[in-house]
């Protein structure tokens, strides 16, 4: 069974009504970046941040899967797909996709702010029970924080994406600009000869050298040309 890799970013959950800092010059939901998606800024005010992302949950939950999430998750029926997001969302997951790598952290979960990355201080947030009390602690007794990679931290699960797109027989790119490092340095690893397609209705630049076939569609109707693409070869 071939191997597909699908790198997704922002323009993966538009359609899902998901919006991001980016779409407003740095600021998220009238918030500066800094003060609700960075180190310094949790320091500075942890109510504060975990209230942002409480309303981020709600507003998530909302949500729905959009019908490129469920294409997706379709491919799984033919292939053997990784998902690798730069999304915090759990559209992928709620769609049906069995794989699913997020390079910048998961928006349902907690964790312990002295040791984010220790899996036993985690907890994994419900439509029922989404918000994080002020004060509330981990099970190490510091406080609870977003398991978010903030601004300027190290993105742990990097190394494990650059090791499934090595071994991609076809790479997908959905959604993103390309711009936000290191996930935009994961096309540098895909094997030589192995195909990459692009699915973005704006203009991406992509690295010289790279042989590109670009779908200029959203995530649904690129995932629609897309399968009828692997489907004709």
């Amino acid at each position: 069974m071939k191997k597909i890799v699908i790198l997704t970013g922002a323009g993966m959950s538009a359609e899902s009504g998901i919006k991001t800092f980016r779409d407003a010059g740095g600021l998220w939901e009238n918030y500066p970046v800094e003060q609700v998606a960075s180190h310094d800024g949790w320091l500075a005010n942890p109510v504060l941040v975990n209230s942002f992302y409480n309303a981020r949950r709600k507003e998530l939950i909302s949500c729905q899967p959009n019908e490129g999430h469920h294409l997706v998750a379709q491919l799984e029926q033919h292939y053997d797909v990784t998902v690798v997001t730069q999304n915090i969302d759990n559209l992928h997951e709620r769609a049906g996709s069995s794989k699913v790598i997020h390079l910048h952290g998961e928006l349902m979960k907690v964790c312990s702010s002295r040791d984010v990355e220790n899996p036993a201080c985690w907890q994994t947030l419900t439509s029922d029970n989404y918000e994080v009390l002020p004060g509330a602690k981990a099970s190490d007794g510091s406080l609870l924080r977003p398991y978010i990679v903030f601004f300027g931290e190290a993105v742990p699960m990097i190394e494990q994406a650059a090791a499934f797109t090595l071994q991609a027989d076809i790479f997908v790119i959905i959604g993103t600009s390309l711009n936000v490092y290191p996930a935009a340095g994961l096309v540098r690893y895909v094997k030589e000869g192995a195909p990459i397609y692009l699915i973005d209705p704006k203009p991406v630049k992509v690295p010289e050298g790279s042989s590109i076939t670009y779908i200029q569609k959203g995530a649904s109707e690129g995932m629609k040309e897309l399968i009828n693409l692997l489907n004709s070869k």
